[in-house]
């Protein structure tokens, strides 16, 4: 597997991968393709990397990352991170999830948040912290990871539009 930064012949693939890891997810809300596609419109993609089967057999995983704010603020938000349901539990999130932290902490991004398992995000030090929220989302899916030496900031969780209206 290779993990590398999105080319735009990769644009269809990360589309069907993405809608076909979250047909069957309970939380899906049906359009995180959509969302995908809003950001890149919009320019507001900060990162976005794709996992490739060996040899070039196909993309399986596709993870992004948008600018937010908790609070004031500014933070990357990774979002939605999408492995193809074959190719699960075979450690492609996870490899992904490292890729785009350190990728985020390069870039020189603070912190990072996202709405996620707090059993899996935990192993990369994600924590749901008092006072961190964001409307509509029970408190303990709402996380954070601070990237410097600076401790996380707490607040209202606040998206790109495109989470909305995608």
């Amino acid at each position: 597997m290779q993990i590398r930064p999105e080319q735009p012949q990769d644009h269809s693939g990360i589309a069907a991968l993405t809608s076909e890891a979250f047909r069957n997810a309970p939380h899906s809300g049906g359009n995180e393709a959509a969302i995908i596609e809003a950001l890149r419109a919009d320019q507001a993609l900060i990162l976005s990397l794709v996992a490739e089967a060996a040899g070039g057999a196909g993309l399986t995983g596709h993870i992004s990352a948008s600018r937010c704010r908790i609070g004031t603020a500014d933070q990357a938000l990774i979002a939605p991170v999408s492995v193809l349901p074959a190719h699960q539990g075979q450690g492609i999130g996870s490899a992904l999830i490292r890729a785009a932290l350190e990728a985020l902490r390069l870039q020189g991004w603070p912190g990072v948040a996202l709405v996620g398992d707090p059993a899996f995000y935990a192993r990369f030090g994600f924590q749901a912290r008092p006072g961190l929220s964001c409307e509509g989302i029970p408190a303990e899916y709402v996380q954070s990871l601070s990237l410097g030496s600076a401790p996380a900031p707490v607040g209202p969780l606040i998206l790109h539009p495109a989470f909305f209206t995608a």
